[in-house]
């Protein structure tokens, strides 16, 4: 029995039945939404214009998983876990029918719920989270009706900044209201200033250091400006950009074991911690917390990546294989129109939180030669562990072609190499694609340096 019906929860599903045909292993999948393994990163795209059609972020539909093999159930909603006798209990959101369903084998994948703040006018028209495709439809279809073209978006994370170029996109004048000093709080701030500077030279109007207190409504009942202490942004359109936690509640009315940040813990092979569990429950996606190989401390990650992972490492285990998800070391990239966005490893609090005593360098490059037509600025920031000088995490801010060469560091932090065997590698050159140094190894020959100072 799988509990989500998006990345983690059906290719959980699809995996085991690869590997246990229909005669041999039942699939019951709960999904309480329409739709079914489709792509949340790419909402904003959709909102944005880039991608033209709904269906585009769908890789597969409930009919081709039912066509499969896998008994889905849309529009049906889990509201109870009993453990002891090892059934849930589900609503179908239609008619409001109840009824329990047995199981042998249970996967919790019920992702993660954005944070919505208990505010005034939070819940009024013209208010939007942005997490579902239906939550997708629902604002571009406010934005049809709303003939105004002011739109706020509450917070500056992935999302946030996400949805500003998607609404900058759509002809909107685009006001971020952030509590943060900076935007992308996933960065040190020196690095989210670059990202001030850079989303404010576009035209949007950057609001740092704001906490929202209000969301003000017309006689109407639709949103009419965002309120903080300090000011007043009016508004035709609001999108909540704050970030997401994980959507942990019946794992919780069930009593099974939740971390720090209140996510699933798991072992490696995804299965639940803990007797409550017992021995038959398994957890992955945006709902689970999971190892960080370079802190070797639990964190909450909520990306796609990790939960297709998580599913196929849970479908080969109930399917009667043998897979383990080893930890990740926090790599994410995104992009504010031409200004693209990367991190991997761990930030400035983040080493100090985990006891490490480090370095860091910064430098400024460019994407290609500085001669070929077409290099772009780029800056990156590294940290290294004092003395062992062990890479700890590295920060891109940059234009075209900047935010995938963190996958050198996210290769590098995997393998536990130290910045002088990164100085070493033998990373592509020619001119149209990086200087004869490229960016990333320049950074490690300054963090060298700075290792070798604190010697």
């Amino acid at each position: 029995m799988v509990i989500g019906g998006d990345a983690a929860g059906m290719s959980a599903a699809s995996q085991a039945r690869r590997l246990r045909g229909p005669d041999e292993l039942e699939i019951v999948a709960f999904e309480r939404g329409h739709f079914t393994s489709y792509s949340a990163c790419g909402i904003p795209y959709w909102v944005g214009g880039q991608v033209g059609e709904r269906d585009e972020l769908i890789a597969r539909s409930p009919e081709e998983h039912r066509a499969r093999g896998i008994g889905l159930r849309t529009r049906t909603e889990v509201v109870e876990l009993d453990l002891r006798e090892r059934r849930v209990r589900s609503r179908d959101l239609d008619s409001g029918a109840e009824s329990w369903t047995p199981y042998d084998k249970l996967v919790i994948a019920t992702g993660a719920r954005p944070v919505r703040p208990e505010l005034p006018g939070i819940d009024a028209a013209g208010v939007h989270g942005v997490q579902t495709l239906d939550d997708g439809q629902a604002l571009l279809d406010s934005l049809r009706e709303t003939p105004g073209r002011r739109a706020v978006v509450v917070g500056a994370g992935y999302i946030g900044v996400e949805m500003a170029e998607a609404l900058l996109n759509r002809g909107y004048e685009v006001t971020v209201v952030n509590r943060g000093a900076e935007p992308m709080s996933t960065l040190d701030p020196d690095m989210g200033r670059l990202v001030h500077k850079a989303m404010t030279g576009m035209g949007i109007t950057m609001v740092d250091d704001a906490e929202v207190t209000e969301i003000r409504t017309g006689d109407d009942g639709r949103v009419r400006a965002v309120v903080t202490r300090d000011a007043e942004f009016p508004a035709d359109v609001v999108v909540l950009g704050i970030g997401v936690r994980p959507e942990t509640t019946l794992a919780r009315a069930a009593g099974l074991p939740l971390g720090e940040h209140g996510g699933l813990l798991t072992d490696l092979a995804m299965r639940v911690r803990g007797p409550e569990a017992g021995g038959v429950v398994w957890a992955g996606g945006d709902c689970v917390e999971v190892l960080d190989l370079v802190s070797r401390r639990e964190r909450h990650i909520a990306l796609g990546t990790h939960a297709n992972k998580h599913g196929q490492v849970i479908g080969s285990n109930v399917g009667g294989g043998y897979a383990t998800f080893p930890g990740v070391v926090g790599t994410a990239v995104s992009k504010v129109c031409e200004l693209e966005i990367a991190r991997t490893g761990l930030r400035e609090k983040d080493a100090l939180r985990a006891g490490l005593q480090y370095v860091t360098a910064t430098i400024e490059s460019t994407s290609r030669a500085g001669y070929y037509p077409g290099a772009a600025p780029m800056t990156v920031k590294m940290l290294a562990e004092r003395r062992t000088g062990r890479l700890l995490g590295v920060q891109i801010v940059g234009r075209e072609g900047a935010a995938k060469r963190v996958d050198v560091a996210a290769v590098a932090l995997t393998a536990g190499m130290t910045v002088e065997q990164m100085t070493a590698l033998d990373l592509g050159y020619a001119p149209p694609f990086s200087p004869v140094w490229d960016p990333v190894l320049v950074a490690a020959r300054k963090t060298v340096a700075a290792v070798r100072a604190q010697s």
